[in-house]
């Protein structure tokens, strides 16, 4: 248990010093995340009017607006560059079809679901537990995308299954100590939000930091007209930093495994391997 808590502990260090660096070298995705973010607010205005046809194309807006973030925060946690202003042209259409058929996958059984249980009594206890499996299941969905490359949304959606199995304590962990003191009403909330459109929307990527830090701010006692300033401020540099964080974290997790990283962080377990290898390296070679 030790091992596993002093293991856990570099893990989140070693995550967090390599966001630190990576939010350094793409502060251009806090003005591009507000620019986007006002950009689907003229543009849902304009095409609300239209219907379903409306829904459609707000859509393909999302899937283009999230494809191109995913994109440009791949080059920043995989590339391990700085980002420019002449990056943003380029990630326009990146993955686009993966966000589309990821969503397309949630949203067609969802809609069925959905008008199966409108004469069920416990509709929305039923809801809230299938979104919230949802959310956990296809939380990591965003790396999966852009760290994995997979061919097919149901490899997407596979390999985000496989990894919250394997890694569900490290994945989650930030997410309960920034949820600890806000209670769970606000944490299934989210999540339902979230797990209804399977991770994949822009306006959830905002609406997490944001409620996060409304919410922080007044359990400090931050005026209320003060709090919503500050957090409209905030709130796309926290969305950048977190995209960032996840990338790190999905990355380190990806590679190793709960073993394997307990037995690196074993002081016993590397002077034994240390001893063995200097053993081999020692050792004269067999007569045949």
């Amino acid at each position: 248990m030790q091992g596993f808590l002093q293991a856990t502990l570099r893990l989140y260090r070693q995550t967090l010093l390599s966001s630190i660096q990576s939010f350094t070298r793409s502060w251009i995705l806090i003005p591009l995340i507000m620019g986007f973010a006002l950009g689907l607010i003229v543009l849902g205005s304009v095409i609300a009017p239209l219907g379903m046809i409306g829904g459609f194309i707000l859509g393909a807006l999302n899937a283009l607006i999230i494809g191109a973030t995913l994109y440009l925060t791949e080059q920043a946690v995989l590339g391990a560059r700085r980002l420019t202003w002449q990056d943003i042209p380029s990630s326009f259409g990146q993955y686009f079809w993966d966000v589309i058929s990821v969503g397309f996958m949630v949203w067609f059984p969802l809609m069925f679901l959905e008008m199966g249980l409108q004469a069920n009594p416990y509709q929305e206890l039923l809801a809230t537990a299938i979104f919230f499996l949802i959310f956990i299941v296809l939380n990591p969905v965003p790396e999966v995308i852009y760290q994995k490359r997979n061919s097919s949304a149901i490899e997407v959606v596979k390999d985000s299954y496989d990894f919250v199995v394997e890694n569900w304590i490290e994945w989650f962990l930030p997410f309960a100590v920034a949820f600890a003191p806000l209670g769970l009403s606000l944490f299934f909330d989210i999540s339902s939000q979230a797990g209804r459109r399977g991770g994949l929307d822009f306006w959830h990527l905002l609406t997490l930091p944001f409620s996060i830090l409304s919410q922080w701010l007044s359990v400090l006692g931050i005026p209320p007209n003060a709090n919503f300033g500050i957090v409209l401020i905030l709130t796309p540099v926290l969305t950048t930093f977190m995209l960032l964080f996840r990338g790190h974290l999905f990355a380190n997790l990806n590679k190793s495994s709960h073993r394997l990283r307990a037995f690196q962080n074993a002081p016993v377990g590397i002077t034994f391997l240390k001893h063995q290898a200097t053993q081999i390296c020692l050792s004269p070679p067999p007569p045949w």
